[in-house]
């Protein structure tokens, strides 16, 4: 008899030790299957109705670096190491995260007879217990075996995909409208027979604008890649936070975003001193600015501000809109994004960035009456 758990989404139960064994050598018995299926470069398992590992093929076990034998009995998730996966006693499928995932997604539809694919985001511990991105592609058709009912899951790993499609986006689209942009001013200039006129239109601050915007957002993608591979090196220095929230306030009031939107500082905010990488705290205070404003409608009010926590500097960026609960869930996953495909690396960066290199943290928080509120907390100093 399967013993009941608590479930927000899929069903808990799991299989006792002895139907494992038994439905694992079912498995080891049918060599020529298993022959085929270790052929396969991608990672594949077999899962039983409790959405369990009885069998993994050579592949998918040095993706997750364990032996075949340790995988029996594992969700995907936890054989993936997911951070979700270890939260509750019910495990991978069972928490309120895993009602967005793609992976569950297509398992529960296999179960229904429904061949399914579906594309995955899962952040996982990696073997040093670092948080890892990892971006899947997955495949769940259902199989029977000896009158029972099975699952062949099959996972691709689409991460390299997925970084050339942002890639594309921001080179192809949104650095050539910048770019376009100066190109269109630089026209104008020429165009002008009296430099008087270029004062009373202010073309040389357009200029300037548009120049530096399209610096920013190329380097905003040179600092990811380069945090991703672990290449970056923090530059500590000796700043004051209020600061540097006036700086991003400068810099975004500025910004083609910011048109019909405005940015307050709060006035309550304190100038403390940090010892921190500026460049590397400004980018993700400015990723928290940029998001707010574009989730703002026209006349809205981003509000900005800094202040102590205990032995901390925290910042905070609040708007007026409330997100909804499923994009809550999956807010800080690599190429998720509400501005559609081939977006998303602006609050995952903010993740990255804070916790890999300024030993911080980022939190949200959004409800109905209050909107939306990012925080991010820093230590006083990085030693």
């Amino acid at each position: 008899m399967l013993e009941k758990k608590e479930t927000k989404y899929a069903p808990a139960e799991r299989a006792t030790f002895e139907t494992l064994q038994r439905q694992r050598a079912n498995f080891s018995s049918a060599g020529f299957m298993l022959e085929i299926m270790d052929s396969v470069p991608s990672g594949l398992v077999v899962l039983n109705e409790q959405r369990q590992i009885v069998y993994s093929n050579d592949a998918f076990c040095q993706a997750v670096k364990t032996k075949e034998s340790s995988a029996i009995g594992l969700r995907p998730g936890e054989a993936l190491n997911c951070i979700h996966a270890f939260e509750t006693d019910g495990g991978c499928g069972t928490t309120e995260f895993c009602s967005t995932c793609g992976a569950v997604q297509a398992i529960l539809q296999a179960q229904k007879g429904n061949k399914n694919i579906q594309e995955c985001r899962i952040m996982r511990h990696d073997v040093e217990g670092a948080e890892e991105a990892l971006d899947l592609r997955v495949w769940a058709t259902p199989m029977q075996l000896n009158g029972e009912r099975f699952t062949i899951f099959a996972v691709n790993d689409i991460s390299n995909e997925k970084r050339r499609r942002v890639l594309e986006r921001v080179f192809f689209h949104d650095i050539r409208n910048t770019a376009g942009a100066i190109q269109g001013l630089a026209e104008l200039i020429a165009m002008v027979d009296d430099p008087a006129e270029l004062q009373d239109f202010d073309f040389g601050g357009l200029l300037d604008q548009a120049s530096h915007q399209l610096i920013d957002e190329i380097e905003a993608q040179r600092q990811i890649m380069a945090a991703e591979n672990e290449e970056l090196e923090p530059e500590l220095r000796r700043i004051q936070a209020l600061l540097l929230l006036q700086d991003v306030k400068k810099l975004y009031d500025r910004h083609i975003i910011s048109e019909e939107r405005f940015i307050q500082l709060d006035p309550q905010s304190e100038n403390l001193e940090m010892l921190t990488d500026p460049t590397l705290l400004k980018r993700v205070v400015g990723n928290m600015v940029k998001n707010a404003l574009e989730a703002c409608k026209p006349d809205e009010t981003v509000t900005i501000g800094c202040d102590r926590f205990g032995g901390f500097v925290r910042f905070w960026v609040h708007n007026p809109t409330f997100m909804p609960n499923h994009i809550q869930l999956q807010i800080f996953q690599r190429s998720f994004s509400t501005k559609g495909n081939g977006r998303g690396l602006g609050t995952y960066s903010m993740k990255l960035l804070s916790e890999r290199y300024l030993n911080g943290r980022v939190t949200f928080k959004s409800s109905p009456n209050e909107g939306t509120v990012f925080i991010g907390l820093y230590p006083a100093r990085m030693d």
